[in-house]
């Protein structure tokens, strides 16, 4: 897999809050997110996230990492820390009947 893009959610992230205070994680809907724009996904543009799956959480300042491959018009991608895998799933390229 190549990387596509690397990326940092600052302690003061407006996602944080309430999401386990004392101990905030980045929310997984913020993870995806990288991953679309990291694809050159456009905001709103059709896609299906055929599955995900979250392994580990990223904590606020650590650098994660995407890494995705295209084949059969589907993105596999990886989200990682320090060598450690966070989340990886599979992007369809459109929705089905979209």
């Amino acid at each position: 897999m190549a990387e596509r893009a690397r990326f940092t959610v600052p302690a003061g992230h407006p996602c944080l809050p309430g999401h386990f205070p004392g101990e905030p994680v980045v929310p997984g809907v913020v993870l995806l997110e990288q991953v679309l724009c990291a694809l050159g996904v456009p905001p709103g543009a059709p896609r299906e996230l055929a599955w995900v799956k979250f392994q580990r959480p990223l904590l606020p300042g650590q650098e994660a990492i995407v890494r995705a491959r295209e084949a059969a018009g589907q993105w596999r991608f990886e989200v990682r820390h320090d060598g450690d895998l966070l989340a990886s799933g599979v992007v369809a390229a459109a929705v089905a009947g979209a």
